[in-house]
């Protein structure tokens, strides 16, 4: 077993219980270093640490004025003498030092009023007022070493306000075991070398010397250093991953109308989705603005009505503008999707973007559902693209994340074709899916375009895919106070 010089001084003086602030003084160690050798002799069971708390107590700011001037009490007795017009002495005091002085004069049984006159009944010397002569003295007392008539005159003194300060005092002790003492006997202090300096490198002087070894076997407290939440980590390495593959990142507010988060998407008005049991609708504020609106509505408006020149056949309904106009908290980010599209030119493409952000949906919360969570998406706006390009992408993404990937075929209200990505989730031993996928129909790119294009989209829930990397069972761990998992949690 190797020691630390600092730890073989300790052990050859210490033969019995002993502070570290004696041990220090003695073997001429800064008090620091006294505690950490400690620390590791006691790993190592040569010592043991006792630890004990007291408390001390001093003049706080009114105890020192108290211990000048005398307390309020004294200071009438001593003006009164023996007797005298209470209206004549009130008017020589502050009136607080005044009122505080006359109650405790009567606590005290010091003094009589009848009359208009006050009168001294008893002008001795008081036990709280021989403490506080002391405390002046000593300047600090321990609470333990008072007697029994000193603590009662500190409980006097405590019940008024600001003047007695109690403080703890914390004293740290170490007792060697019976391996210690023996040990202690045998070892010897060695110089020796724990880093090197730039002197003695120029010096050579490290030639001379004695490296002293690394103990590895012993036992270091954890120390936890500051990091990123596992959220923003997975955010950040996800941004890293769409950058690295040639896109752009965008972003949307998060209070939206009804016109980008569904009628863009040719979500019909009367589409379930867009009930209060899936969306937060804001009364507040009354509306938001909506960028390229008037040259856009008329044409979201006869592709809802009738299809438009898409091909389609549209919802075959009147299509409200007072709808579109409501203000919802965004249930999804392709609402930022449909914005960037249509800002779009020809000789704009091709076209590559992303967005990380939060949405929100009026979810029951259990173990993996939230009101709040954050999503990922991303499109390609190519008119060479295909349902191929889109399949190697989303491989290319889920590779770099480090998952394994399966596609099988879905459906989604705004592409077609459609897949769901699945990933294979090896604690459990099977495929979990993780988002959807596919090409725009043309109800949503032609009229934010402005023409037909080929539009590769998807999207996934980012909070599911941290919790499965975590190894956590339930999404709602990801959000608790929870420290100790915060600091433990792998980044």
């Amino acid at each position: 077993m190797e020691f630390h010089p600092h730890e073989v001084k300790i052990l050859k003086f210490l033969q019995a219980k002993c502070s570290s602030k004696e041990i220090a003084e003695k073997t001429a160690l800064p008090l620091d270093a006294v505690l950490r050798a400690g620390s590791w002799l006691s790993t190592k069971n040569l010592i043991e640490i006792d630890e004990s708390i007291s408390k001390e107590i001093s003049l706080d700011k009114e105890g020192k004025v108290y211990a000048e001037k005398g307390l309020p009490e004294r200071q009438i007795a001593n003006t009164v003498g023996r007797s005298a017009p209470l209206g004549e002495v009130r008017s020589k005091f502050d009136p607080n030092v005044f009122t505080v002085g006359l109650g405790w004069l009567k606590k005290k049984n010091m003094a009589s009023m009848a009359n208009g006159v006050i009168t001294i009944l008893d002008a001795r010397e008081c036990i709280d007022e021989k403490l506080l002569k002391l405390l002046e003295e000593k300047n600090v007392l321990s609470l333990d070493s008072l007697n029994e008539e000193q603590y009662k005159a500190f409980e006097m003194l405590n019940s008024r306000q600001n003047v007695i300060k109690v403080s703890e005092k914390r004293e740290i002790s170490f007792i060697p075991t019976k391996e210690g003492i023996e040990l202690s006997g045998r070892l010897e202090v060695k110089d020796s070398l724990s880093q090197l300096t730039p002197q003695m490198l120029l010096s050579k002087e490290w030639r001379k010397s004695e490296f002293r070894p690394y103990d590895a076997s012993v036992y270091i407290k954890p120390f936890h250093p500051a990091k990123k939440h596992p959220m923003q980590v997975a955010m950040a390495e996800i941004r890293d991953i769409f950058l690295r593959m040639g896109f752009k990142e965008i972003r949307g507010p998060l209070v939206e109308s009804s016109f980008w988060n569904f009628d863009a998407l040719f979500t019909a008005q009367d589409h379930p989705a867009r009930d209060l049991h899936d969306t937060f609708y804001l009364s507040k504020p009354a509306k938001v603005e909506i960028p390229g609106f008037e040259r856009l509505k008329e044409r979201v408006k006869a592709t809802h009505e009738d299809g438009w020149t898409t091909g389609s056949t549209g919802w075959q309904y009147t299509w409200n503008e007072k709808e579109a106009l409501k203000v919802v908290l965004r249930t999804h980010t392709t609402a930022v999707t449909a914005r960037y599209l249509s800002t779009l030119k020809k000789e704009s493409l091709p076209a590559k973007v992303f967005c990380i952000g939060k949405v929100f949906r009026n979810e029951a919360v259990d173990y993996k559902h939230l009101p709040e969570f954050y999503q990922v998406e991303g499109i390609v706006v190519d008119e060479n693209a295909n349902f191929r390009n889109l399949l190697g992408i989303l491989k290319r993404f889920y590779d770099e994340m480090g998952f394994k990937v399966r596609f099988r075929p879905g459906y989604f209200p705004y592409t077609e074709m459609s897949v769901e990505p699945e990933i294979y989730f090896e604690p459990k031993k099977e495929w979990i899916e993780l988002g959807g996928a596919g090409i725009f129909r043309p109800e949503v790119v032609k009229p934010l375009l402005g023409f037909d294009c080929p539009v590769l989209a998807w999207g996934l829930g980012l909070d599911r895919v941290v919790a499965l990397s975590l190894g956590l069972t339930d999404i709602r761990e990801l959000y608790l106070s929870n420290l100790e998992w915060l600091k433990s949690s792998r980044i």
